[in-house]
């Protein structure tokens, strides 16, 4: 997987995962959001760092329409903007989000690898703003 910074759109899989988004109908987009979240929420084992990197993706994108979420502004994200999101894709991404730092998370591995703490902030950072207000 070719990544080039910590951001959530900066690697190949999140890349082809917001051309994916862009080329998708406007109905049939908070589905593929919601699609790679779940999947990533229903992997059993392993992880795959491709399942992760769009996960994180999927949850800028719900983060983004959050209050205190940042929009996505990486020339990789998608160019077409979302709609508003339904209420529920929160704890999806809150989910995904954990399950993507957790220890049998290739991603999580391959950044933990790299000495650089930077990414798994910017993911606890995503993580907080999603997470629903009574999880707190």
């Amino acid at each position: 997987m070719g990544t080039w910074d910590i951001g959530p759109f900066e690697n190949d899989m999140a890349a082809d995962f917001a051309c994916t988004l862009d080329e998708a109908a406007e109905n049939d987009r908070e589905a593929i959001v919601r699609q790679a979240l779940v999947a990533t929420i229903n992997t059993q084992g392993y992880l795959d760092s491709s399942e992760g990197a769009e996960a994180v993706a999927a949850a800028a994108l719900v983060a983004a329409r959050c209050p205190r979420g940042e929009p996505v502004s990486s020339v990789y994200g998608p160019k077409e903007p979302m709609r508003p999101f339904s209420a529920d894709l929160r704890a999806c991404a809150a989910e995904a989000l954990d399950r993507v730092l957790a220890a049998d998370s290739e991603l999580a591995e391959l950044w933990d690898e790299n000495g650089d703490d930077q990414w798994r902030q910017s993911v606890i950072r995503l993580r907080e703003i999603v997470a629903p207000a009574s999880s707190h």
